[in-house]
């Protein structure tokens, strides 16, 4: 991992371009700033593109947050390529749509490419806990460094989606639904999270938290204004205190207690720059009601601890459930990797006995009627 420094948290109020550069340069600056970065090097910026939604949805990292920074890296002589890899086949048609809706040619105007390289390439990485082979997108192989782009969001089936789960998205496009079946289990989908991050290593880490996410995210949530932009080099202290920030407890959020179990985050550690954050805190962040990690099996439990815990998740976990507003474009049966959705009378019908829970159904329906649905017993004790 690269040399971990503060995580940074800077005010900016509004996606202005000069408002934007100056917290970029501040952030980036108490992140340890872009010494690093050499006249030629070849630097890919892997932001958030989830969807193609226009910026104010706030489901994307903003285009003028993107811009900014590839100015930034021209200035120092950098040829600077920016992608991502939706939940959509990973075509030219589709990155081309996303593009453009998303606002992405502003990139172009500062001296940016955007990705147009739709290979896959297979890696092998023996060290990680859960996925020690996988596609990842190829483009990536270019670049001597890369940077994370992140947003903050609600998210259904990690809680919450900013540094860490952006790494998910060097994973092509619809392999992404194969990889939620072969990996069901929200822990083992956690570690997996986590070893993308220990295989790519980004050099630094950015989050747009001007305007968050809350509710329905990552896509069908309702924007919040927060007002911040985080930077630095650790991805797991810097979850941690968006966590913090958006009220969630870590210990319901998978990925932070993966990283935890391998020494990657302090057990007990508080938020870094805590008194700099505290004006951006939302105490009443509405979440997306994913299921806790409390009750998530661990290797290391005992019969009985694996017993209550299998229990537990019986009443408590969540899992989607589709209201009003279901159109019966079919795109969830599309995207579901379990095929346990079909469309009957123009409406969405889940086979429970199919469903992994991995959410993908909720997270890209177009229309936000497929939600996270907590169990009444989860929401009395909530």
């Amino acid at each position: 991992m690269n040399e971990k420094r503060p995580t940074a948290i800077v005010p900016c109020e509004n996606y202005d371009s000069k408002t934007v550069r100056a917290a970029l340069e501040a952030a980036i600056r108490q992140a340890g700033g872009l010494d690093w970065v050499t006249p030629g090097m070849r630097v890919g910026v892997k932001l958030n593109l989830c969807a193609g939604l226009k910026p104010e949805k706030a489901a994307t990292t903003h285009p003028v947050m993107a811009a900014e920074l590839t100015r930034l890296l021209v200035e120092r002589g950098a040829r600077v390529v920016l992608g991502d890899s939706p939940g959509e086949p990973f075509t030219a048609v589709v990155l081309s749509r996303i593009y453009n809706v998303t606002g992405m040619r502003l990139c172009e105007e500062a001296g940016g490419e955007l990705n147009r390289d739709f290979s896959h390439r297979t890696a092998d990485f023996p060290e990680a806990v859960t996925v020690k082979a996988f596609e990842y997108c190829r483009w990536l192989d270019g670049c001597d460094a890369v940077i994370s782009f992140c947003k903050l969001k609600s998210h259904g089936l990690m809680g919450m989606t900013a540094n860490v789960k952006n790494l998910y998205g060097v994973i092509p496009g619809t392999v992404k639904s194969e990889y939620h079946f072969r990996y069901p289990d929200p822990l083992a989908f956690a570690d997996m999270l986590v070893d993308l991050n220990e295989y790519v290593r980004p050099r630094l880490y950015l989050c747009d938290a001007v305007d968050t996410m809350e509710g329905n995210g990552p896509t069908q949530g309702t924007p919040r204004h927060m007002g911040a932009l985080l930077a630095g080099t650790d991805p797991y202290a810097m979850d941690r205190l968006c966590a913090w920030l958006v009220g969630e407890d870590e210990r319901e959020l998978p990925y932070m207690e993966a990283a935890k179990r391998r020494g990657l985050l302090a057990p007990d550690g508080k938020p870094e720059c805590m008194e700099a954050a505290a004006p951006f805190r939302i105490t009443d962040f509405r979440r997306s009601g994913a299921t806790s990690s409390w009750f998530l099996l661990d290797p290391a439990d005992g019969l009985l601890r694996r017993f209550l815990k299998k229990s537990l998740a019986a009443l408590l976990r969540s899992r989607p459930q589709l209201y009003d507003g279901c159109v019966g474009c079919g795109h969830c049966a599309e995207l579901c990797p379990a095929k346990a959705i079909t469309i009957r009378d123009k409406k969405a019908v889940i086979d429970r006995r199919k469903c992994v829970r991995c959410f993908c159904c909720q997270e890209f329906c177009p229309t936000g009627a497929m939600r996270v649905r907590r169990t009444w017993i989860a929401r009395i004790l909530e």
